[in-house]
């Protein structure tokens, strides 16, 4: 439906629109059912892996989808896939700009991030914004990807990048999809205290890097080689060539954007945004891909007038 239709879908869902600062309302957590096989040119690949911490290297493959690889690495190593908190492509520190998204380039080499130290805080909330963005790893462990320098959290310093937030005052979130564990973050009252349970990843070869520099743009590149392994939320994983150095910009750009709105970093549903509005040739008809594409995310219209823009900055080269 046109952008100027859509409000009456918004209406429902305008007084509860806010998560972190001006962010749009979450949608429902995604069904249960089973992904389907992945197709049959990405079930024969096969990628290196490795423990973050330290372990010797395995091979996985026949993987559709982020929680199919926690899986197949889990097997790999003999423990349980709820031990993996994520996973950092080429490199075995938690670096955020190597974060595993939506694509793994051909040639990329897996690290799997596991559980390691546990520890508590409590919080005085004297802002209203905390100063944290939130992801997850698609198979129910949300953890911090970013530390906004000089907010409440940064001068927490026992809080840090890569931690897994497992329950907010008590109340477990390890199931919880990103922005539901970011609108709750929100919703905590000023002026009071407040308690987290962190586990932060296990630590092995060396000082790892606790806290973010402050960047906006990763540095790195989305993904390696001249093909890539998309993984996908609804569907079989595919083969595709590696995107565009304009499709990496929008995707960029689009994932800094649901930060701003939302309070989370999510390479793969910016990707999914970037593509529906591939060949869309005016912001309605880009609406109302991401309605049939997204369902009941139920994005504001100024937010999709913006990821609109920043898809046509990138095709004009202006980002």
């Amino acid at each position: 439906m046109p952008l100027g239709l859509r409000s009456k879908k918004k209406d429902r869902s305008r007084e509860t629109s806010k998560l972190v600062e001006s962010e749009a309302a979450a949608p429902a957590p995604p069904s249960a059912a089973a992904a389907p096989a992945p197709s049959a040119s990405a079930s024969r690949l096969q990628f290196h892996t490795q423990l973050a911490h330290g372990s010797p290297t395995g091979r996985v493959g026949g993987f559709g989808s982020a929680r199919e690889l926690y899986a197949k690495i889990a097997e790999a190593f003999g423990i349980d896939p709820a031990e993996i908190m994520f996973c950092t492509l080429n490199t075995h520190k938690v670096d955020m700009d190597k974060l595993l998204g939506a694509q793994i380039g051909l040639e990329d080499f897996i690290f799997a991030h596991i559980k390691g130290q546990r520890k508590e805080v409590e919080i005085l909330k004297t802002d209203d914004v905390l100063g944290l963005t939130i992801t997850d790893n698609g198979a129910g462990c949300p953890f911090i990807k970013r530390i906004k320098e000089g907010s409440l959290m940064d001068q927490t310093k026992i809080i840090c990048v890569g931690d897994h937030i497992e329950t907010i005052n008590g109340k477990n979130v390890s199931d919880c999809r990103h922005y539901e564990v970011a609108k709750m973050l929100k919703d905590l009252e000023k002026g009071r205290m407040f308690k987290l349970e962190l586990i932060e990843p296990m630590k092995a070869f060396e000082k790892l890097e606790p806290r973010s520099k402050g960047r906006t743009l990763p540095e790195a590149k989305i993904s390696r080689g001249r093909e890539t392994l998309r993984l996908r939320t609804k569907g079989p994983a595919t083969v595709e060539e590696m995107p565009t150095e304009v499709e990496e910009k929008a995707i960029k750009k689009v994932d800094e954007l649901l930060e701003t709105y939302m309070g989370i970093r999510d390479i793969e549903l910016a990707a999914t945004m970037v593509e529906a509005g591939r060949d869309k040739k005016n912001p309605d008809e880009f609406a109302v891909a991401l309605d049939e594409t997204l369902g009941d995310f139920a994005f504001p219209d100024e937010f999709v007038f913006d990821v609109w823009g920043a898809i046509g900055d990138a095709k004009q080269g202006r980002l």
